[in-house]
């Protein structure tokens, strides 16, 4: 048997095979049915300003992760759009906190640091986290067509020093499969290509999404593969999360964690203790804990930065380091990720 029947027939009794289109198309998209579900619709917490500025979007998994009855759940803080968004915000939160625009090479390549580039496989994601920096990105002219995607791979071959290359968005696990695989056959004759990275939400909030072709795709990859998934509280880390990871380590992934330093979500040190653990226990490392990026919108989940530095070092004396991920802030023009320690 080869590794990659092995893994299909592990995933075989998992979910069927893309019942997470149909998971995704049915995403909630009315704030008011998240909030009558909660048992929250009396609060007056949603803002129509807010969802009009930046759509809302939450798969039902997700949102059976969080409390009823619960107004300051964690996950539905990430997700609800509330008045805050539309406040007037600080000069220095602006739509294009990272200042993506300036490293983009051709339409969907991105390239920041030196050896990898990232590419913007679409726009779509499953779920709209209220703190997303790319929420005001110009994903309309950098939709990945087939002839971008060419372009991409002749740019690719011109340039010997990019070792690593990083899917992205959006989210590219909103893609399907068979698009993700056509795209990727040909990065195999790049010999100096040696690493895929998928940075994703999904496994998280739609964890079905890793069904029996997506792993048959991964396996079938002559790349190592690194997943970047995002998850920033305990809570998020569901039985089928947990799933879901075992079905990618047995395919060989290697798996880590990003996650946003988030006021009323995540900012104390058993929130982050407890995520540390929860993530390893399935599978996953903790890699980066991320300064919040300033994208306007999102100034209401600021942590300043000596509450940070100190939630870590208070982490740091509670857990080994293999679990104590790295604080750090994306600096515009910056060789690499910037930490926040000295």
């Amino acid at each position: 048997m080869t590794k990659s029947q092995k893994i299909l027939c592990s995933s075989a009794t998992s979910w069927s095979e893309g019942q997470w289109r149909q998971d995704l198309a049915n995403a909630l998209r009315d704030p008011n049915i998240l909030l009558e579900h909660l048992q929250l619709h009396n609060h007056g917490l949603f803002s129509e300003a807010a969802a009009k500025d930046f759509p809302f979007r939450v798969p039902w998994h997700y949102a059976n992760l969080m409390k009823v009855g619960d107004p300051n759940d964690p996950l539905l803080r990430q997700v609800l759009p509330i008045a805050a968004e539309v406040a007037p915000a600080t000069a220095h939160y602006v739509q294009d906190p990272l200042a993506e625009t300036q490293f983009v090479q051709q339409p969907s390549l991105i390239q920041k640091y030196q050896g990898r580039v990232l590419v913007v496989t679409t726009g779509a994601c499953a779920v709209h986290c209220r703190y997303c920096f790319r929420r005001h990105f110009p994903y309309g002219e950098h939709r990945l067509t087939d002839a971008h995607w060419q372009n991409i791979l002749e740019t690719l071959r011109a340039d010997a020093s990019i070792t690593e290359v990083i899917l992205s968005g959006g989210d590219p696990l909103a893609l399907n499969t068979e698009i993700l695989a056509g795209w990727t056959a040909e990065l195999a004759d790049l010999p100096q290509v040696q690493r895929l990275r998928i940075h994703t939400r999904l496994p998280v909030v739609l964890p079905q999404r890793i069904d029996e072709a997506f792993l048959a795709w991964l396996t079938s990859l002559p790349l190592q593969v690194v997943m970047v998934v995002h998850c920033n509280h305990a809570q998020e880390v569901s039985p089928e999360f947990g799933q879901a990871m075992a079905l990618l380590k047995q395919a060989g992934v290697t798996l880590l964690n990003q996650a946003v330093l988030l006021k009323t979500v995540n900012n104390s040190l058993i929130t982050l203790k407890n995520l540390s653990e929860a993530l390893f226990r399935v599978g996953v490392l903790p890699y980066y804990l991320h300064a919040l990026d300033p994208v306007l919108g999102a100034q209401h989940f600021d942590v300043a930065d000596s509450q940070a530095i100190q939630l870590i070092e208070q982490l740091a004396g509670a857990l080994p380091g293999y679990l104590v991920p790295k604080l750090v802030r994306e600096i515009p023009g910056a060789s690499s990720k910037t930490s926040l320690l000295r």
